[in-house]
């Protein structure tokens, strides 16, 4: 199928997290988001086997590709090339930059989690091809996410980066309009679409907001 680097949507971009699904079916969650409007899914599997995490993601690669859009593997370089996904998402305890991108090679898309403007020059400068800046607000979905960087540094990354800048962290429908004002090329979302029961209703909600519709 091939999509192409340079053309991908940022704009609605699914994390995927078991948990907060509450024993819903994970695959049927992230389709009806898709066809609500989710322009990207980012596979995040922490607490699976090697075998497991292969296994969905090979289904969710089927799943994306069914409907052109790209998906990205958290963490696991080894489960994104078995998979042939489009693209790895690391951070700043994983595998550097410079040999992610040496491995997957240039036509992968590569992210990149920061949370300052030093963290996401360096992103850039190494080679991300978009970063994924956060925790904008509090958030309950990452224990380890840290204390909130704010809209102003937020702000300040995407005026500091020629590409791509994902909002994360705390987003929901009530605050995406004044995080879009920062300029940000999207906003990635966990809870806030898959802790709802309508996952295509909220995202056909905050697909609406983000484009303006």
């Amino acid at each position: 199928m091939g999509i192409k680097k340079d053309s991908v949507d940022y704009s609605l971009y699914l994390v995927t997290d078991r948990n907060i699904l509450k024993g819903r079916d994970l695959f049927a969650a992230v389709e009806e988001a898709i066809l609500g409007g989710v322009t990207l899914v980012q596979l995040r599997e922490k607490e699976v086997s090697s075998k497991e995490f292969y296994n969905t993601a090979l289904k969710m690669k089927q799943l994306t590709s069914h409907y052109g859009i790209p998906l990205i593997i958290n963490d696991r370089l080894d489960i994104m090339l078995a998979v042939d996904a489009e693209g790895l998402h690391i951070g700043q305890e994983d595998l550097p930059l410079q040999a992610a991108r040496k491995i997957i090679g240039a036509d992968k898309i590569l992210g990149y989690s920061v949370s300052n403007l030093d963290e996401a020059k360096q992103g850039k400068a190494l080679g991300a091809d978009y970063l994924g800046a956060g925790p904008v607000y509090y958030t309950g979905t990452k224990s380890d996410a840290g204390k909130p960087i704010g809209l102003e540094e937020l702000k300040r990354i995407k005026d500091s980066v020629k590409i791509p800048v994902v909002a994360i962290g705390g987003i929901n429908e009530t605050n995406a309009a004044e995080v879009k004002q920062t300029g940000v090329d999207g906003i990635a979302l966990v809870s806030a679409i898959l802790g709802k029961q309508n996952t295509g209703a909220i995202s056909r909600q905050l697909i609406s907001l983000w484009k303006g519709n």
